[in-house]
């Protein structure tokens, strides 16, 4: 069944307010312009069938544009404005805190930005962290640094009345949060306990998720730079492997259900061999398992990279039963065990390889932003400034088809994006590597299991969004 969405963004009143920024309302006057509400950005662009109606103007297929307006709702004056930052580190966070108090101060003239500190926590009286008066002095060069200017934690989403208490004793009318999918729900169900209360406070969410897994939107900020990054960790692994007898390189990168940052390191190091992603099932043994892929690589080159997402083949090992702070499933270790099924398989052979193992993930977090992932940060904060000004709320702001929009956090929130084992960047990381389609053993009974999967996730969707 076709999921039906509807990208419908809610408005906390009408905008009556002239917004201070002076742009122009017409085209062709040279001179920058306002967006206007029903400007939009169709989801579906690709036509598959000349004779369908899916890519038709509906509001299951029209994303509203991102940008300033000429009304706006709130008067710059009144406005008492904060944000915070959520979850594991990111590259970009800094580039991003940067942007939305420089816009807020500068573009509208808001003078009252406070800044929570180490995320939801930074809202509890109980955790005694004060919050941060933030101007342009005290940001201006923090987007030089990595890491979070305000510090994160994971975590705390899920005490909704003390962070509702919070923003209503402080005067909030203006909530920026920035963080993943679990933060993102989190956000929902604060602006959702705001609007309970009857108060006027715009959330809007800055998507951060460095696994880049959150639905529609291009890409997340931060993922090309740990994607730069990462490449740099294979490299050196390369010529490790490449110096040594046999030598077998293992790089395990972030990517707890979805392996963009491992495919796309593949794809731009050039030097991978097997590229290993949750989405992707793969037998460990068995002559068409990837032991014996491995073998055959060595045999024929006489070394091998193996880039990992986290997590790949949690099957074969022993599930943790844990959560994280965040709720997510804590994951056992697929690089630790892939480097010992490695080394044991080829004991017992008694063949001779060198393995070198390297795990780059806080080095991949904590890094400064590319100059491109600078720039995304910087016209995210700036867009999200926009729609909030603009009275818009329970939504986030992101990269769509190259455009900058505004979505309703119900609709990035119903299920992660993944890697499509059918789309087009997978299928060209197996043209970069040379791996097989699939390293199994009984090859339909493994589609049946991901076609099953794929059902459950969209029956899971489904149901969330009924909700």
């Amino acid at each position: 069944m076709e999921e039906k969405f509807d990208f419908t963004i809610e408005q906390l009143g009408e905008c009556k307010v002239p917004s201070p920024i002076e742009l122009s309302k017409e085209h062709g006057e040279f001179r920058a312009n306002y967006v206007r509400d029903t400007s939009f950005v169709r989801y579906k662009v690709n036509v598959f069938d000349v004779n369908s109606t899916e890519n038709e103007c509906t509001k299951g297929n029209l994303l509203q544009k991102a940008g300033p307006r000429e009304f706006i709702y709130f008067n710059p004056a009144h406005v008492n404005a904060g944000i915070c930052t959520c979850g594991g580190l990111c590259p970009g966070l800094n580039d991003v805190i940067r942007a939305v108090v420089r816009c807020l101060w500068y573009r509208y003239g808001v003078k009252r930005i406070r800044g929570f500190r180490y995320g939801f926590k930074g809202f509890f009286a109980d955790s005694g962290y004060d919050t941060i008066e933030l101007t342009p002095k005290v940001v201006d060069d923090i987007h030089k640094n990595g890491g979070s200017f305000l510090g994160t934690s994971r975590g705390g989403g899920n005490r909704v009345t003390d962070i509702v208490d919070c923003v209503e004793s402080l005067s909030l009318n203006m909530l920026f949060i920035v963080g993943g999918d679990g933060t993102q729900r989190g956000a929902l169900d604060v602006a959702r306990e705001i609007e309970r209360r009857g108060l006027k406070v715009a959330v809007v969410g800055i998507p951060k998720t460095v696994d880049n897994d959150l639905l529609f939107i291009d890409r997340s900020f931060g993922f090309e730079t740990a994607v730069e990054t990462a490449r740099k960790a294979v490299d050196a692994i390369h010529m490790e492997a490449e110096s040594q007898v046999n030598g077998i390189g293992v790089v395990k990168l972030m990517g707890r259900e979805s392996g963009f940052i491992a495919t796309s390191t593949a794809l731009a190091s050039h030097e991978t061999n097997f590229c290993l992603i949750p989405e992707v099932p793969f037998d460990m043994d068995g002559p068409n398992g990837f032991l014996s892929h491995l073998e055959k690589r060595l045999e024929k080159r006489g070394h091998a990279v193996v880039i990992v997402a986290e997590g790949a083949g949690q099957e074969h090992m022993q599930a943790t039963n844990e959560k994280d702070a965040s709720g997510n499933k804590r994951l056992s270790d697929i690089g630790v065990y892939l480097c010992n099924r490695i080394n044991e398989y080829f004991a017992q052979k008694n063949i001779h390889v060198n393995l070198k193992y390297v795990d780059p993930s806080y080095q991949v977090r904590s890094a400064v932003t590319t100059a491109n992932d600078s720039i995304y940060c910087e016209r995210l904060g700036n867009n999200a400034v926009h729609a909030a000004m603009a009275g818009k709320t329970k939504c986030v702001v992101g990269l769509v088809h190259d455009k900058y929009v505004i979505i309703p956090t119900e609709m990035v929130t119903r299920k992660r994006n993944m890697v499509d084992p059918e789309g087009a960047l997978w299928r060209d990381a197996l043209d970069a590597t040379g791996q097989p389609i699939l390293m199994v053993n009984n090859i339909q009974s493994v589609i049946e299991h991901m076609k099953r999967n794929a059902a459950e996730e969209e029956k899971k969707a489904n149901e969330k969004a009924a909700k």
